[in-house]
C-alpha cells in the first residue's frame, strides 16, 4: 500500500474528525458569509502532485484555495433556481451513503434496492401517488424527465406496432409532444432521446398564465395524427403555475397520449393542505418527476420518477449480462434507469422522512411559502418593483417598475449579491428575477434581510 494511504488509514478516525469540525464550520457560517462571493481572477490550474501530501494536507488546501469562493447555497437566502440545502438528518444520511459506498442496482447485494423501495413507497405516499406507481431513484429532475419520456417513446412505438428500444427513435416516424409552458430539460431530454427538439409543440396558456389552456391542447390533440405525448405542469420554474391536470386527464376519452407530468418541486404542494388541491389528478398521469433535491432538502444529486408502465421502462433500460440479476415481475434497478450503477441516493431521502416524517417536511414547505408570500408583498409595497406574476407558491417573480432593461437587473442582482442570490429570467417577453424559496433554513428573519437588500440596490441603481 502507498505509504501516505496507508498513514492516511492508520489516522482515519482523527482525519475524519477534522472534517467533521471543517463541515460544521462551514454550516455555522452560512449566515455571516456572502451567499455569492465576489468573483476573484480564476485561479491557475495547480498540477497534478506526482507524490501526494496526505488528507490533512489536502483539507488544508481546499480550506485555503476553494472554500472561500463558494456560494453559501445551503444557506437561507440562496433563493436562485429552486435550491433546497439538506436537513440535518439528510447530511448524515449523506454522509452514511459515502463510508458504505453501496452500488444499490443490484439484488445480489440487496440491502440497498430494499432501503430504495421503502424510500420510494414513501414519496409515493407523500404525493398521493396510487400503488400502481412505482419509482426509481435518479440523479436529477433532467434525467427523471428523460427517464418519463423514455418510456412513453416506447409506449408510442407498443401503439404503433414497432419498438424504440429495439428498432431506433426513426422506427416511429414524426413524433410530436405537446406542452404549455414545458420546462427547458424537456426539449434537452427530447434530443437525447432522438425525438429531436423540433417536435415539442407548444401549446396556448391561458391569458396571463403559464398554464396550458385545455380547449387549447384538445384542439392541438385532434390535429395531432396518431398518438402524442402530453406533457403537463405541476409548477412552471417561473411562476408556480399548474395545469388543471383533471381536465388534461380526461381529454383522454377523446385522444390517445401518453400523459407525463413535470412535478419536480410543485409535487410539494401535496403536504400543505391549503394547496394539495393544486396536485390533484397528479396520481393519473403516466410518468411523474419529481425532484428531491429541491424541496425535500436532500443534497445533490437526487430525483425520483413514477411510472404506471414498469414494464415498458424495463423494456428500455434492460441490461444483459451474466453478473446482473434477470428482468422478472421485479426487475432489479440497474434494469429501470440508464445508469448500470449509482449511489444510495435513496438513503439521505429516507433518513429525513425517517426523521422529520410528514409533519415536518409540511412545515418547510408552508414556511417557504410563507416567505415567498412576505417577500412578494414586500416588493409589491415598493414603487421600485412590479410582480411580474401572483406569488402562487414558492417562488417571486419580479422586476424593476421604472427600467426593465436587463442590464439594470443584472447590477441589481449583483449589488445584493452578498445578502441574497437571485437567479435572471424572462416572462412573457419581460426580463425579470425570480426568488425560490425551498431551504429548510429560511425564517422570516431572512426573508426582510433580503427584501431590505433589493430596496436598497434598487435606490443605489437608480
Amino acid at each position: 500500500m502507498d505509504r501516505t494511504l496507508a498513514a492516511d488509514l492508520a489516522r482515519l478516525p482523527d482525519l475524519l474528525d477534522a472534517t467533521r469540525r471543517a463541515a460544521a464550520e462551514a454550516l455555522a457560517t452560512l449566515d455571516e458569509r456572502a451567499v455569492v462571493p465576489a468573483a476573484p481572477k480564476p485561479a491557475d490550474p495547480e498540477p497534478l502532485p506526482e507524490h501526494g501530501y496526505g488528507t490533512e494536507a489536502a483539507l488544508a488546501a481546499f480550506r485555503a484555495r476553494w472554500e472561500p469562493r463558494l456560494s453559501a447555497s445551503a444557506g437561507p437566502r440562496y433563493l436562485g433556481f429552486v435550491t433546497g440545502g439538506a436537513t440535518p438528518a439528510a447530511l448524515a444520511g449523506d454522509w452514511l451513503t459515502a463510508a458504505h459506498d453501496q452500488n444499490s442496482n443490484s439484488s445480489m447485494d440487496g440491502a440497498g434496492q430494499d432501503l430504495e423501495r421503502e424510500t420510494v413507497g414513501w414519496l409515493r405516499e407523500l404525493f398521493g401517488l396510487s400503488d400502481a406507481h412505482t419509482g426509481t431513484f435518479v440523479s436529477g429532475a433532467t434525467m427523471s424527465n428523460t427517464t418519463g419520456l423514455a418510456i412513453a417513446r416506447e409506449w408510442l412505438g407498443e401503439r404503433l406496432g414497432v419498438s424504440p428500444a429495439e428498432d431506433g427513435a426513426a422506427s416511429l416516424g414524426p413524433v410530436r409532444v405537446l406542452s404549455g409552458a414545458p420546462h427547458s430539460s424537456i426539449a434537452k431530454a427530447l434530443s437525447f432521446l432522438g425525438l429531436g427538439r423540433n417536435s415539442l409543440v407548444r401549446v396556448p396558456t391561458l391569458p396571463g398564465r403559464e398554464a396550458v389552456d385545455p380547449a387549447a391542447l384538445d384542439r392541438a390533440l385532434a390535429d395531432t395524427p396518431g398518438p402524442a405525448v402530453v406533457v403537463a405542469n405541476a409548477g412552471t420554474v417561473n411562476t408556480v403555475d399548474f395545469d388543471d391536470l383533471p381536465a388534461i386527464a380526461a381529454l383522454r376519452a377523446r385522444h390517445d397520449f401518453w400523459l407525463h407530468t413535470d412535478a419536480a418541486f410543485g409535487a410539494f404542494a401535496a403536504l400543505s393542505p391549503e394547496h394539495a388541491h393544486l396536485t390533484e389528478g397528479l396520481d393519473a398521469a403516466d410518468s411523474v418527476c419529481v425532484d428531491l433535491h429541491k424541496w425535500l432538502n436532500v443534497p445533490y444529486d437526487s430525483a425520483v420518477q413514477f411510472t404506471r408502465r414498469r414494464d415498458l421502462q424495463a423494456r428500455v433500460f434492460q441490461n444483459a449480462a451474466a453478473y446482473l440479476g434477470p428482468l422478472g415481475e421485479h426487475p432489479d434497478l440497474v434494469h429501470l434507469t440508464p445508469e448500470n450503477s449509482h449511489r444510495l441516493r435513496a438513503l439521505a431521502a429516507w433518513f429525513t422522512l425517517r426523521a422529520y416524517g410528514r409533519r415536518g417536511h409540511r412545515e418547510i414547505v408552508e414556511r417557504n411559502v410563507a416567505g415567498a408570500r412576505a417577500l412578494g408583498a414586500a416588493l409589491e409595497e415598493d414603487p421600485a418593483f412590479t410582480l411580474l406574476a401572483p406569488v402562487r407558491l414558492n417562488v417571486v417573480c419580479f422586476t424593476l417598475a421604472d427600467g426593465r432593461d436587463p442590464a439594470r437587473l443584472t447590477a441589481l442582482r449583483e449589488a445584493v449579491s452578498a445578502e441574497v442570490f437571485v437567479t435572471p429570467t424572462v416572462y412573457e417577453g419581460t426580463a425579470g428575477l425570480r426568488a425560490a424559496f425551498s431551504n429548510w433554513r429560511t425564517t422570516q428573519t431572512d426573508v426582510r434581510r433580503a427584501a431590505r437588500a433589493l430596496r436598497t440596490a434598487a435606490r443605489e441603481i437608480a
